[in-house]
């Protein structure tokens, strides 16, 4: 090639490159081009289902794509976890993770295909779901300390309710039965929210923890009734029932839910989620739908701030697991 087309090219490139990195960073900036999705680890119907499908319209949005919802049930919610782990780093895959998910699996599992703080990147949590500690009606119990004195003078003689042996109403009750110095035979069902709960219904179990979502409405009824309450505070849509913590059980957390991306999503991604998720958590329809389901909305600092939470959270359970003697697999 002569000098003067060596020159003609090299003028060329150089014309283009230019166009070629506006046109990169054009694509970058216009994230999310095309429909996002929001994995839910968990069947449709449960807590998590719920808080997914209430946010989703506000997600919409603000991203001004559709944000698409997909069940990944299976396996105490690992399956979908993994399937989040292995999606593209590329922001069109977050998880809508819990406590169950992030905290207590990771402990309980002892060959365990990833680490959330390792394989996931946390944006913000965006609720805590109360727990609630529920009973059959039938029970003579009005608060926490009159069902314990009931279970001593009738030790293994009641029923409880639980899902999966690593989810966080299973352990809750072990650990209630640990404090308190009391026996109850499990009764395992496919799902807490759920299968469970239709069993506390039919008097199969006289008792179990499960959120306080998932109960409220049968307690207004008088279909079940509720002893306590795990949250700081009480609830307002049933502020006459107690805290476990105002009963001397230092039960204060229930299943927070959060959003995670997996490793190696950009940072301006991150960004971009973080200004989302915060954003439609005062979203006045989601502030209402989550409320009138007894959910309470909160949101992390950072996603540093989220980070250090899950880190404290993993920490406690794996005492609590520890403590209360809970075989793992």
């Amino acid at each position: 090639m002569k000098p003067q087309r060596y020159l003609l090219a090299a003028l060329f490139a150089a014309t283009l490159l230019p166009g070629s990195q506006a046109f990169a960073q054009a694509k970058k900036d216009d994230y999310p081009n095309r429909p996002v999705r929001m994995i839910v680890p968990f069947a449709p119907g449960g807590a998590s289902d719920t808080v997914g499908r209430i946010i989703q319209p506000a997600m919409n949005e603000l991203l001004k794509q559709l944000v698409v919802v997909d069940n990944r049930g299976g396996a105490a919610g690992n399956i979908g976890v993994e399937v989040a782990v292995r999606a593209t780093p590329d922001g069109y895959t977050f998880l809508l993770g819990n406590i169950g998910t992030m905290a207590i699996n990771p402990n309980y599992y002892t060959k365990f295909p990833y680490r959330p703080l390792k394989d996931l990147i946390p944006i913000t949590q965006v609720v805590d779901v109360p727990g609630s500690f529920v009973v059959h009606p039938s029970l003579p119990a009005k608060n926490v300390k009159e069902l314990i004195t009931h279970m001593k003078a009738n030790p293994g003689k009641l029923n409880y309710g639980a899902a999966a042996p690593s989810s966080a109403n299973t352990l809750e009750m072990l650990a209630f039965l640990h404090a308190t110095g009391t026996n109850a035979v499990q009764v395992p069902y496919k799902g807490g929210a759920g299968p469970a709960m239709v069993g506390l219904l039919g008097n199969e179990v006289q008792m179990m923890f499960v959120t306080f979502s998932s109960s409220v409405s049968f307690a207004k009824q008088g279909r079940v009734r509720m002893l306590g309450v795990i949250a700081p505070e009480r609830n307002p849509a049933l502020p006459e029932i107690p805290t476990m913590r105002e009963q001397g059980l230092d039960l204060t957390v229930g299943s927070w839910q959060g959003l995670f991306v997996p490793k190696g999503t950009p940072q301006a991604v991150v960004n971009r989620l973080y200004k989302v998720g915060t954003e439609m958590m005062r979203d006045p329809q989601v502030v209402k739908r989550l409320g009138d389901a007894g959910v309470t909305i909160v949101t992390s600092k950072s996603p540093a701030d989220f980070v250090a939470f899950v880190k404290k959270e993993t920490e406690r359970f794996g005492k609590v697991i520890k403590d209360a003697n809970i075989r793992t697999e």
